[in-house]
């Protein structure tokens, strides 16, 4: 019964359906390659999965409304240009904090706020095409933030050296001139 309440206070009654839980089930038509919006980017010299945004929001306003973070979020993925598949918000009793995501082809922009701290925490991570930055400025005006703390990480950016360290174990050792053959243990 209580893992039951927990799902509840999550948004997910066992019950019955949530859009969310519906979404989920749906199996997706394939794509096309031409037309996958979340493939890999090759910008100045690097190839990576995506950039992904830590954005912090201190001073921040309008953290419990809920109509207003659905409007903020679905104007930052027009204005970088990505693609909304589905928002999914919840609001949390009695702090009125809200958690939830906006799933995107191009990947997800997620909020989490605490307005009693005037504070949110935002991931805005996008592949492709999509440019993440310009949600800054709309999270910035949006939620009339003091101060902003945005860390940058280019994800997927380190698998060209992963694979060259795999394939480095794979190589035949080498053997230096002059170097006596070593006798292998049986």
């Amino acid at each position: 019964m209580a893992f039951n309440d927990t799902l509840f206070q999550l948004g997910m009654d066992l019950t019955r359906s949530s859009t969310a839980q519906e979404e989920d089930r749906r199996v997706a038509a394939p794509v096309a390659h031409e037309d996958r919006k979340d493939f890999f980017i090759e910008r100045d010299g690097m190839r990576y999965a995506g950039t992904h945004l830590l954005v912090d929001l201190f001073g921040a306003r309008r953290l419990d409304d809920l109509e207003h973070i659905q409007s903020t979020l679905k104007r930052c993925v027009e204005v970088a240009g990505a693609t909304l598949l589905h928002i999914h918000l919840h609001h949390f009793t009695p702090n009125g904090g809200v958690s939830g995501v906006a799933v995107l082809s191009e990947s997800h922009i997620s909020i989490h706020s605490w307005p009693e701290a005037d504070y949110a925490a935002l991931d805005v991570f996008m592949c492709g095409e999509a440019q993440p930055h310009k949600c800054i400025e709309i999270l910035r005006e949006a939620f009339s933030a003091r101060d902003v703390l945005v860390k940058t990480h280019h994800r997927g950016s380190e698998l060209e050296e992963l694979k060259w360290r795999a394939a480095r174990s794979k190589q035949a050792p080498v053997r230096l001139k002059g170097a006596k053959r070593s006798k292998r243990a049986a």
